[in-house]
C-alpha cells in the first residue's frame, strides 16, 4: 500500500482526483481540511505509482509526495517515525517539512531538530542542495505524514491555472 500526498490548485481537486484515477487505476483519494491537498492510497508499489505519474500528462496535479507512515502530529511521534524511515538512508539526506493547521509546530524547527536527530542516531551527512534522500514531513493538523523520498521520487508539475 502506497500513500501519496498530492497537491493541486485550490478548486481543481476534482480534476486531480480524476487524473490520479486515470494514472494509477486502483486508488482511493480523500480530501483534507486544506484546499488543494489530497491523500491518495494505492495498492501499487511506490516505484510503480511514481513511474506511472511521472509519465502522465497532468493538468491539475502539482506535487506528489510519497509517504511511508501517518502518525499523530506530536513531536515525539514524529521523531519516532522519522528515525524509523531514516534507518533506510544510505547516502546524504535533507529534512523538508510542511506544516498546515498546527500553530505549535514550526517548519524550520522541525527540519533542524529532526535533521540533528538523524545525524546523532545514524551519523549520516546532511546535503541541503542535492541530497540522495529527503525525509518529508507533511503536517496536516492533528496528523503528520512521514516519507523517505529518494532522488527523483518527489514529483513537481507545472500547472497552468
Amino acid at each position: 500500500m502506497t500513500i501519496l500526498l498530492v497537491t493541486a490548485p485550490a478548486g481543481r481537486e476534482g480534476d486531480a482526483i480524476l487524473e490520479l484515477e486515470w494514472a494509477l487505476g486502483k486508488v482511493r483519494v480523500r480530501g483534507t481540511d486544506w484546499r488543494g491537498v489530497l491523500l491518495a492510497e494505492t495498492p501499487l508499489s511506490k516505484k510503480e505509482a511514481i513511474g506511472r505519474l511521472k509519465n502522465f500528462e497532468t493538468q491539475a496535479i502539482q506535487r506528489v509526495v510519497p509517504l511511508d507512515l501517518i502518525v499523530p502530529a506530536r513531536r515525539e511521534e514524529i521523531e519516532k517515525a522519522v528515525l524509523e524511515v531514516a534507518k533506510r538512508i544510505d547516502g546524504t539526506f535533507a529534512v523538508r517539512a510542511k506544516v498546515r493547521g498546527n500553530k505549535r509546530m514550526s517548519q524550520r524547527e522541525l527540519e533542524i531538530g529532526l535533521g540533528s536527530l538523524i545525524v546523532e542516531a545514524f551519523g549520516l551527512k546532511v546535503n541541503l542542495s542535492d541530497p540522495d534522500y529527503t525525509v518529508a514531513v507533511e503536517v496536516l493538523g492533528k496528523k503528520a505524514g512521514i516519507g523517505l523520498v529518494g532522488r527523483g521520487e518527489l514529483l513537481r508539475f507545472e500547472v497552468v491555472e
